[in-house]
């Protein structure tokens, strides 16, 4: 069974020819399959992940209409539809990664709507390859 979508294999001499952009934020089977089943529960979705204490550092999984963006929060793309955030600060320390969201086993004490399923949102990370970096998607500041 796959463990992840790869979008882009930076080795692959086609992809790079034809000029397609690198996602910053892609996501693993098991947080699709997790989004799916939250979507159908709460509607449109939006992640955020502050870099505060605790688990704001973690990405939490929102309603789109109850969650409002600062001026200082980056959007880092889209995962199956649902826009990814981060506050500016905390993009600083992630903008050299591809950041993937997953999922893991367990409760966070946040208002994550992954909570009652006993499931936790999770990033792993990788460093962009050179020939990454200058096809990068770009990032749109909030407000």
């Amino acid at each position: 069974m796959l463990e992840s979508i790869t979008f882009i294999d930076p080795s692959d001499r086609i992809m790079t020819e034809i000029g397609t952009t690198v996602p910053r934020i892609t996501a693993t089977f098991a947080a699709l399959e997790l989004l799916d089943v939250i979507r159908k529960a709460h509607g449109p979705l939006v992640f955020h992940q502050s870099g505060g204490c605790c688990d704001g550092s973690q990405p939490m999984c929102f309603p789109k209409d109850e969650f409002r963006m600062g001026s200082q929060d980056v959007r880092l793309g889209v995962v199956d539809g649902v826009e990814f955030w981060m506050h500016a600060e905390q993009f600083a320390y992630w903008k050299h990664c591809q950041l993937t969201l997953d999922v893991v086993d367990g409760r966070g004490s946040s208002f994550s709507l992954e909570i009652p399923y006993g499931k936790r949102f999770h990033i792993r990370s990788r460093l962009f390859e050179e020939v990454e970096v200058s096809r990068l998607e770009p990032v749109l500041m909030g407000g």
